[in-house]
């Protein structure tokens, strides 16, 4: 760290010297706090007191000349306490994006490195994308290890969103998560290993790239779980027996991940159907790996309770909405059921005959709110037939 500082060991300084040290430091985006004391002996000896930035992963998007290794030793040449995680933001960040683009101009191309902070697209939280401006390359082709995949319809229809696109390790690991991991998911491999992909050119290495670039995606499906059960907590007004009817998955079955994920869904809509509109489901996931089971410890956080309050329509006519008021489900006061809310929004949108029968509507979309009311425990519905 002392090399962040530009204090040199021997050298005079005074206190704007220490204070300028201390900028310095924090500049780099590394340290979100830095103090410092010092004490006069024969020299003076100066502490710094520093707390540390949050990192986050350093993403390289589309730089397929170079693997993420190379990349990754480029900018440790500059920042040797690079560890593939950087802040995101300052100085360190900047110097990250500089040692790339010098890294690549020594292979004699030239390019505009930029950076920016977004969405894991294989995992929780946001990283740090490293992107560069200049070539443009597209995708010829995907092809992936499991050749099962190409046999898919459904895969087969969904790789027009990424074929002939231009090349993004982005874009291409955002398809792998919606288009090839639910295909596993559903069998019951719950851990698919899903690349990083590869660029795979045969030919002289020291020619120029072509426009268009195949790519190679190595699959691990992982093995196949079978569900063992769901133990719950904190749910006081759904009773063990409903929640688990709810996600539905039968004990020695196949775990099929997106029903899953569908249960947890389920689950949240039943607490919604008592007026738990903020109702919170943990579910946290427990493997045996010796006999491939998955069970899953669930807590429930209820929050409060709503009543319906009221209902606020805005363009409708007198006579529309005493038709809406005369079919509304929930009376004032009554437990907010939000499955029933959600019917009714159905209703009109698709069949608003059922509704306002034959009277003449002159609506195209219909915007609908929520408003809860945690104080007062009520929720109001808002309404604008636009």
């Amino acid at each position: 760290m002392s090399a962040l500082t530009g204090l040199v060991v021997g050298s005079q300084v005074g206190r704007s010297d220490l204070q300028a040290a201390a900028d310095k430091l924090v500049q780099t985006g590394l340290f979100s706090k830095v103090n410092y004391n010092f004490e006069t002996r024969t020299g003076v000896v100066v502490t710094y007191h520093v707390t540390e930035s949050p990192r986050i992963t350093a993403y390289f998007d589309n730089i397929p000349w170079f693997a993420d290794t190379e990349l990754a030793d480029a900018i440790r040449k500059r920042l040797p306490f690079f560890d593939g995680t950087l802040p995101e933001a300052g100085g360190a960040v900047d110097q990250a994006a500089e040692a790339l683009k010098e890294s690549i101009a020594s292979h004699g191309m030239q390019v505009t490195v930029e950076h920016e902070v977004t969405g894991n697209p294989i995992g929780d939280g946001n990283v740090q994308l490293f992107k560069v401006e200049g070539p443009s390359l597209r995708i010829e082709k995907l092809e992936f290890s499991e050749a099962s995949l190409l046999s898919s319809k459904t895969v087969q229809q969904r790789l027009s969103e990424i074929v002939g696109k231009p090349y993004s390790r982005m874009a291409i690991d955002v398809f792998l998560t919606e288009a090839i991991r639910p295909v596993y998911l559903r069998k019951g491999c719950l851990h698919p290993k899903l690349g990083p992909p590869e660029i795979r050119l045969t030919g002289n290495p020291h020619q120029k790239l072509p426009d268009q670039v195949p790519v190679f995606v190595p699959i691990d499906p992982g093995p196949v779980y079978y569900w063992k059960g769901v133990h719950w907590t904190g749910n006081a007004t759904v009773s063990e027996f409903t929640l688990s009817a709810d996600v539905g998955l039968k004990p020695g079955g196949v775990a099929e991940g997106m029903e899953i994920e569908a249960g947890w869904d389920r689950v949240r809509e039943e607490f919604g159907r008592h007026g738990y509109l903020d109702a919170k489901v943990d579910a946290v996931p427990s493997f045996d790996e010796s006999a491939h089971t998955v069970s899953y410890s669930v807590s429930i956080h209820e929050g409060p309770q709503y009543r319906f309050g009221k209902m606020v329509l805005t363009g409708l006519s007198p006579t529309a909405e005493k038709k809406l008021q005369g079919a509304w489900p929930i009376p004032p006061g009554d437990i907010f059921d939000k499955a029933k809310y959600e019917e009714v929004l159905t209703k009109l949108q698709l069949h608003e005959e059922q509704i306002f029968g034959d009277l003449p509507l002159h609506y195209e979309k219909v915007g609908h709110w929520l408003q809860p009311d945690p104080k007062t425990g009520t929720v109001d519905v808002l309404l604008d037939f636009q």
